[in-house]
């Protein structure tokens, strides 16, 4: 009976990390530049350094996200603002555990914030197998996907809350995202760029069908080499987790060509690192001064290059130290604004 139950228990994950961190659906985009109804949380007292955990209502639901809030913070002097979305089945807590932006927003002085997806029970607690945190990221996957979740419309509230307790630069509100979570980057920059002065998604795909910002919006994507989950050349994955599955993946560089097409930027990519197994290229010149940058880890598995990982190799391939990914994103950041 044990190894019964194992099995099955091996077979439900399996299912469970293909509906999390696979697919191959296609959604449509939204309208752009949604704008939700400015939350109705009511205003807290002056927040000072720190990690704060604040909740909102958007969308007819009470939505959370933490904001690490650095030494030395002036509420006088507007500050850059780092919108992190976790993956898959993972949580705000996490995801800053695993990336390095708050000690980032330490060193650099900037707000780092990470939102709570939605969970397939709002009424139980958060778990990575049996009751995950998904985006609704265009794909139609999982719960938020067949919901519908209004994800844009909440990072939208999140945006106007924040700015109603901090001194927020709003010119340099960027945003990056892993798996999942890079995948409603890609959303949140097709959607709202007029908010967003540049994104950063890391492993993950652009599922809407027809995205259509109104803006170019620059772009870094970071992907390893041997990610198991969203390999580099697509084609079928096979889960190693139990039951078998099998799943179509488009290559990465489908994603990163979409957007530099909408960026306005050349099809022929120029090299701008090439050292120790990292490869970097640049789709540039863009329009309106965009540009679209790709780079590639070699050896890196699913996890986030440079952080800590918090799932085992086995799941998701290995972790190498030849690139941290915070560091890169945060220096990309640094070199964009949006116009006055």
């Amino acid at each position: 009976m044990a190894a019964v139950a194992w099995a099955a228990c091996r077979l439900v994950f399996g299912l469970l990390l293909a509906t999390l961190l696979t697919g191959c659906a296609a959604g449509g985009s939204g309208a752009r530049d949604r704008r939700a109804p400015t939350p109705s949380a009511t205003p807290s007292p002056a927040l000072g350094p720190g990690d704060h955990a604040i909740s909102i209502r958007a969308g007819g639901l009470d939505r959370r996200y933490l904001v690490h809030v650095p030494p030395g913070y002036d509420a006088k002097r507007p500050v850059p603002v780092v919108v992190m979305l976790h993956g898959g089945g993972g949580t705000a807590a996490g995801v800053m555990r695993e990336t390095g932006w708050a000690a980032k927003a330490d060193a650099a002085g900037f707000l780092a914030v990470f939102p709570e997806a939605t969970s397939f029970d709002p009424q139980a607690p958060s778990r990575f197998l049996g009751n995950p945190q998904l985006w609704n990221d265009g794909s139609g996957r999982g719960h938020a996907g067949r919901r519908n979740t209004d994800d844009v419309g909440f990072i939208s509230s999140l945006l106007d809350d924040l700015s109603a307790r901090f001194a927020v630069d709003k010119r340099r509100v960027f945003v990056a995202g892993h798996s999942n979570g890079a995948s409603m980057a890609f959303r949140v920059a097709a959607e709202l760029a007029g908010r967003v002065a540049a994104v950063a998604p890391v492993s993950g795909h652009l599922w809407l069908a027809d995205p259509k910002p109104s803006r170019p919006v620059p772009l870094l994507y970071i992907i390893g080499t041997e990610d198991p989950l969203n390999p580099l050349d697509g084609g079928d994955v096979r889960l190693p987790w139990g039951g078998g599955i099998v799943e179509k993946h488009p290559p990465i560089l489908d994603s990163v060509l979409r957007w530099a097409g909408l960026n306005g930027c050349p099809t022929e990519p120029r090299v701008v690192l090439d050292k120790n197994g990292v490869k970097g290229v640049a789709y540039s010149p863009c329009q309106q001064g965009a540009e679209v940058l790709y780079y590639t880890v070699e050896g890196q598995g699913h996890g986030w290059p440079g952080g800590t990982s918090l799932l085992p190799e086995r799941w998701i391939g290995r972790a190498t130290d030849k690139l941290d990914a915070t560091d890169l994103i945060w220096d990309f950041f640094t070199q964009r604004s949006l116009a006055p």
